[in-house]
């Protein structure tokens, strides 16, 4: 393992932009994984790190040392003193090791088959929560609208907690255009006359569910291809779920019925 000490260093410069600027990240393909856990799940599904940081403190974990003894095997592994880690770390509180990946080509949406669609969410961390609640509830297709966060920000990547290495990401999708193609139901969550109740409706078949922004909804313009829409029923006197909060009651009634078919 290589030993690095100067925050001069060209590959801690390199973390720390990736770190920081969704520009450098789009303009070099690449994204900075933080902790064991998202380093492992990449391993896991085949994804090589093009470079691994580990602290030396870090080293002191078994989890953390085992991980990166199999990183070592396909990449050059850096040992760094702890505080420059965490000068360099995408979150407040680093999990002692880091690593940079590159981010996989953008493939076509489906044009039928169970997706979840999301339309300008823009917190982050909604975001990666509403990608690890549909991976978990089987879906493989997260489509993307411009003005949602970037999927492959680390922050979006924390949330996920290693969605993003078993799921298909589609962004900057054109959402109309792609859903007046698509084969199967249009699964939207709203309110007012001709909402189903969630808990009553028939969603076994295969479709795409649509979530919008955290305040304003889905857009007029999705809400209208929506074939199937529900509400969820409320009985304690708030108003509204927060997003990633309603997608995983939605997605997992679905799972409930489909298992119980």
């Amino acid at each position: 393992m290589k030993q690095i000490s100067s925050r001069e260093n060209p590959l801690i410069k390199r973390i720390r932009a990736l770190s920081n600027s969704t520009r450098d990240r789009k303009k070099l393909g690449q994204t900075v994984l933080d902790g064991d856990h998202l380093l492992s799940a990449a391993l896991a599904a085949g994804r090589v790190p093009e470079a691994v940081v580990v602290s030396d403190q870090g080293l002191l974990r078994p989890a953390i040392a085992a991980v990166v003894e199999r990183a070592e095997t396909d990449c050059p592994v850096s040992v760094v003193p702890a505080a420059l880690l965490d000068q360099i770390s995408p979150v407040a509180s680093t999990a002692g090791v880091l690593a940079i990946v590159p981010m996989p080509e953008a493939s076509l949406p489906p044009d039928s088959g169970d997706a979840i669609l999301l339309d300008q969410v823009q917190d982050a961390g909604n975001l990666g929560t509403l990608m690890r609640s549909a991976t978990a509830a089987g879906i493989r297709h997260v489509l993307l609208t411009p003005g949602c966060a970037q999927a492959w920000s680390p922050k979006t990547l924390r949330a996920a907690m290693g969605a993003h290495f078993v799921c298909e990401i589609h962004e900057s999708l054109d959402a109309d255009a792609w859903l007046s193609a698509y084969e199967g139901e249009v699964f939207a969550t709203c309110l007012g006359a001709g909402a189903a109740d969630l808990f009553n409706a028939d969603l076994k078949p295969r479709g795409v569910w649509l979530f919008g922004a955290e305040g304003a909804g889905l857009s007029p313009v999705l809400l209208a291809r929506a074939t199937r829409r529900l509400t969820i029923p409320m009985p304690g006197g708030i108003e509204s779920l927060n997003v990633a909060a309603a997608a995983a009651v939605c997605l997992f009634e679905q799972v409930r019925q489909r298992l119980s078919r």
